[in-house]
């Protein structure tokens, strides 16, 4: 009779862990809408987050999970919230604990601004397969086979429709105009001190005043520095100066036009902005070196290689 007892207690116990754990359906419908806010705040692939939501939290059943809210296994580095120690790779080591689940979906989007995963956001938000392996590539995870894990999750549960919304926030296409066109000035939106305007090239730019400095930018647009200097292939030891074009937004592998031809005075880096091409991408182009001088009327490429 005892040992009757002692096992129906043990098949109420271990039925009350399994009524507590939360299925990856269950998980992803919880999830799915605030990972595609995100997507929409931060242009993360919501795929890519709930993937990682699910294998870095064991579908929310994690310890992280369920004490700390911790859903992307965030260590603690210099963060001055709340904190949980947690047995990883090391023994007690050091976790950020959050309220709420969705501050965890935040902050996630905020890691991922650092400057060691900067290349990801030049993909295409349905690329989520690009994403996968940047993500691996840049040592979020230790595990050899997180891409092929994360792509096996999006793939089986179909998590790639959620990145669907993506063509809701890409900005809209400027109608073609003229192809030497520098500017297409219509379409503009003023957020705080400067207006938001589309290049030809569908890239976002602001006009720089004299008084602008990255720093002002930077804190205006809520993005960071090193995201100014990366898309305008700005040296990090250069100070803003004077006025012209600043992107907000990577420039593009090629541009618009076929070709340029240069002016007296005109650097590379001149016709990179002014087409809204990648500087590496333009050199790579013309077989030039970066600190090359041009002169005028030389016939620079901008779609394909020369020959």
């Amino acid at each position: 009779m005892r040992q009757i007892i002692i096992g129906i207690l043990l098949l109420n116990f271990f039925q009350s862990i399994a009524q507590d754990r939360i299925s990856r359906d269950e998980y992803i419908s919880m999830y799915k809408d605030i990972a595609i806010q995100e997507m929409k705040n931060s242009l993360i692939p919501a795929s890519i987050t709930l993937a990682q939501g699910i294998l870095e939290s064991g579908d929310g059943n994690s310890e992280l999970a369920k004490k700390a809210n911790n859903h992307f296994g965030i260590k603690c580095h210099d963060w001055s919230g709340e904190k949980i120690f947690h047995d990883d790779d090391k023994k007690q080591e050091c976790f950020r604990k959050y309220r709420k689940a969705s501050e965890s979906y935040r902050d996630h989007s905020e890691f991922l601004k650092k400057s060691r995963y900067a290349s990801l956001f030049e993909l295409k938000i349905t690329d989520y397969k690009g994403w996968a392996k940047g993500l691996k590539k840049a040592g979020y995870a230790t595990n050899p086979k997180y891409s092929e894990l994360l792509i096996a999750l999006i793939e089986k549960h179909k998590l790639y429709e959620y990145d669907i919304p993506s063509k809701k926030i890409k900005e809209k296409k400027v109608k073609k105009s003229n192809a030497h066109s520098e500017i297409s000035e219509p379409k503009s939106k003023r957020i705080g001190d400067h207006r938001v305007k589309m290049h030809e090239n569908n890239i976002k730019y602001i006009l720089v005043k004299q008084s602008d400095s990255f720093e002002k930018i930077a804190e205006e647009f809520n993005m960071g520095e090193w995201q100014l200097y990366k898309y305008n292939d700005w040296p990090k030891d250069k100070e803003l100066f004077g006025s012209g074009v600043l992107f907000l937004q990577p420039k593009r592998g090629k541009a618009r036009s076929e070709f340029h031809i240069t002016e007296w005075g005109e650097s590379l880096w001149d016709v990179s902005q002014l087409h809204g091409i990648k500087l590496k991408k333009l050199l790579r182009k013309n077989g030039l070196q970066a600190n090359e001088n041009v002169e005028a009327g030389t016939k620079l490429y901008l779609r394909n290689k020369k020959k």
